[in-house]
């Protein structure tokens, strides 16, 4: 059985749990280890004991960095009793330091497989800092085996222009995972709530305080025909005050976190459509990623809302279903919803519903053809060379 090393910069982010599903159904054992932005150390993720490396804070770039260096100096005590791995999967910049370093701590000489699913804004920044950064990640990523990322803009604007990386790519996109094989979708025109109220649900990772303005603006201009259902982790570094500010707002709601795959079904079927953007790094990393909430939300039957110009939005346009904005305004939205009638809307979700479940869903195939592929990297001769020796 193929053993995986899987570092993370977030053990309690649910992405991670995700991973860890498919690489398990794909026959993997893995060994999971990474920091967490919670105040205690997290007990099981898919029934794994998390290795603790210790706790981040989220947008702490400075004390992430330093919590990184504190951990290379421990990650070998921290991984000796652990079998030897057949490959180390680190997930994001941080993490593929980290992963370098348990290989030379470890006396291990496995191949690396470079996970990126974010390009952070720090490492575009066209100055010392960022190019500091790219440097570092072109010589960690020296001799990585593979890349494993989530959208093909992410290639086309950062990895190929900057010569981040000249392993192959392999892209594993957002996509939903079905234990079950994926064979038809489960949703009917007639499910979900009545209407109006139109239901906008804003599921996932809330990090984006000109969407929360936004959706704001856009429900009290419309007098109660919209309501905003948000649910999952918002990232309060963001938010002045993101609670109060809900609270305030009459026609937005705050439903908390919820269990991914557990609660998909009943959190979308209480809504009408997805709001699938995010101005959170506009221009840059925002307008190149193919977000979880895009394919969780056409899975269910949720009409996805997105911006024209976006990965996102030209994913959109060639599935040729979803309201694309044209600009970012309460007027705009208004423009591409306001009128918006039962005809319209079933029109809208109907060409949601006809498109392949595949387009939105992975099941055990995908994560098996995976693991497979990992497996071959591991049988491959490594070129490696620890951080000792180089």
């Amino acid at each position: 059985m193929l053993h995986v090393l899987y570092l993370v910069h977030d053990v309690s982010d649910p992405a991670v749990r995700r991973r860890v599903q498919m690489l398990k159904a794909g026959g993997a054992r893995v060994t999971l280890a990474g920091f967490r932005r919670t105040t205690s150390p997290v007990a099981e993720i898919e029934g794994i004991e998390p290795v603790d490396l210790g706790a981040t804070r989220d947008g702490r770039f400075a004390q992430r960095l330093s919590a990184v260096a504190k951990a290379a100096m421990s990650i070998g005590a921290k991984l000796g009793a652990m079998p030897r791995p057949d490959l180390i999967i680190p997930r994001n910049l941080e993490m593929l330091a980290l992963a370098r370093r348990a290989n030379a701590a470890l006396g291990t000489n496995v191949p690396i497989v470079y996970e990126c699913l974010d390009i952070h804004r720090l490492v575009l920044r066209d100055d010392f800092v960022g190019r500091t950064l790219r440097g570092a990640e072109r010589h960690l990523a020296r001799d990585v085996k593979l890349l494993v990322t989530s959208s093909p803009a992410f290639v086309a604007n950062y990895f190929e222009p900057f010569g981040q990386i000249v392993a192959p790519v392999e892209l594993i996109e957002n996509k939903y995972f079905e234990m079950a094989s994926v064979v038809a979708a489960q949703s009917s025109e007639d499910d979900g709530p009545t209407a109006p109220p139109w239901r906008i649900g804003w599921f996932g990772a809330l990090r984006c305080r000109r969407s929360l303005e936004l959706l704001a603006d856009f429900t009290r201009r419309q007098g109660g025909r919209f309501e905003v259902v948000l649910r999952g982790r918002p990232a309060l570094s963001e938010f002045p005050d993101f609670h109060g500010f809900v609270e305030a707002e009459p026609w937005l709601s705050f439903g908390g976190p919820y269990r991914n795959p557990e609660d998909m079904a009943a959190i979308y079927g209480q809504v009408h459509f997805s709001w699938a953007i995010d101005f959170f790094e506009a221009g840059q990393n925002s307008e190149w990623l193919l977000p979880n909430r895009l394919y969780e939300g056409c899975r269910f039957g949720a009409v996805p809302i997105s911006m024209a110009g976006t990965e996102t939005g030209r994913f959109l346009k060639q599935q040729d279903i979803g309201v694309l904005l044209s600009e970012a305004t309460p007027e705009g939205i208004e423009a591409m919803l306001g009128q918006m009638d039962q005809d319209r809307y079933h029109g809208l979700k109907s060409r949601v519903l006809a498109r392949n479940p595949r387009t939105w869903s992975y099941d055990r195939s995908d994560c098996a053809a995976f693991v497979e592929k990992l497996r071959g990297l591991a049988a491959l001769p490594s070129t490696f060379v620890t951080e000792a020796a180089a």
